[in-house]
C-alpha cells in the first residue's frame, strides 16, 4: 500500500466508464487507482507488475488480436489470482446470471458487483475483499443458498445452514441471530465447516463451496 491506501487496478474495455471509476475511487479515502486497462492479457501483466491490493474486474472484455476474439474476465480473473496471490478481484459488471457470479467466485474473484448499484457497495466490496472477505453486491448475496438436500464432505444440516448464511455475507452475530445460537457456537460451526472444506477463512470457504456445488445460485 502507498500511504496505506489500497492500490487498486480497473480493468475495463470501455473508456467513459474507467474514467468515471477513477474519479469515483480517488474520491474516496483510502482508495488509490495505480492503473487501468482495457484488456484482460494486459491487466495480468500490470497485476504481476504492479501487484495491486485489488483488481477491478469488468467481465466482457473485447480482445481483437485473441484466437476466438475473446479474452473475458473471467479468464483474466484466474490468471491474475494464479499469479499474484496477494491481489484481489472484484467483479463489478451489469450481468448477475447465476453462471456469471459461480464461473467469476470459481475463477478466484473475492468480490461480485453491479454497476447498476451506488457507489457505497463497491466501497464495502473492495474493502471487504482486501481484508481477506467477500464483498457481493446484496442481489447476488440474497440468491446464495444452501443445499440442504446435498450436504456435501460430511457436513450437518446446522454446518449447511451456517454455510449459507455465511455465503450471504452475514457477520458471527448475524448468524447466531438467525438460527438462534450463540456467537460461540457458531464459531465452533465455522471451525469445523473450514476442517472439512480445507478452507482458511470466510471468503476462502464460500469459494470453495461455490466450487463443490454446495451453494448455489437461487434461480429467482
Amino acid at each position: 500500500m502507498t500511504g496505506g491506501a489500497l492500490r487498486i487496478l480497473v480493468v475495463d474495455d470501455h473508456a467513459v466508464v474507467r474514467a468515471g471509476l477513477r474519479a469515483l475511487l480517488e474520491g474516496e479515502p483510502g482508495f488509490d487507482v495505480i492503473a487501468e486497462t482495457a484488456d484482460g492479457r494486459d491487466a495480468v501483466r500490470l497485476a504481476q507488475r504492479l501487484r495491486p491490493d485489488v483488481v477491478l474486474m469488468d467481465l466482457r472484455l473485447s480482445d481483437a488480436t485473441a484466437p476466438d476474439g475473446v479474452f473475458g474476465g473471467i479468464e483474466a480473473t484466474r490468471r491474475i489470482t494464479a499469479a499474484v496471490p496477494g491481489a484481489r478481484v472484484v467483479v463489478l459488471t451489469s450481468y448477475s446470471g447465476r453462471g456469471d457470479v459461480v464461473r467469476a467466485v470459481e475463477a478466484g474473484a473475492r468480490g461480485y458487483v453491479l454497476k447498476a448499484g451506488p457507489p457505497e457497495e463497491l466501497f464495502r466490496a473492495v474493502r471487504a475483499a482486501a481484508a481477506g472477505g467477500m464483498g457481493l453486491a446484496p442481489e447476488v448475496a440474497a440468491r446464495l443458498v444452501g443445499r440442504t438436500a446435498d450436504p456435501g464432505p460430511g457436513l450437518s444440516e446446522r454446518e449447511t445452514e451456517v454455510l449459507r448464511l455465511l455465503a450471504q455475507g452475514r457477520s458471527n452475530r448475524a448468524i447466531a441471530s438467525a438460527l438462534f445460537l450463540t456467537e460461540a457456537t457458531v464459531k465452533t460451526h465455522l471451525v469445523r465447516i473450514y476442517r472439512k472444506l480445507g478452507t482458511e477463512n470466510r471468503a476462502g470457504t464460500v469459494s470453495e463451496a461455490v466450487r463443490l456445488g454446495l451453494l448455489e445460485l437461487d434461480a429467482g
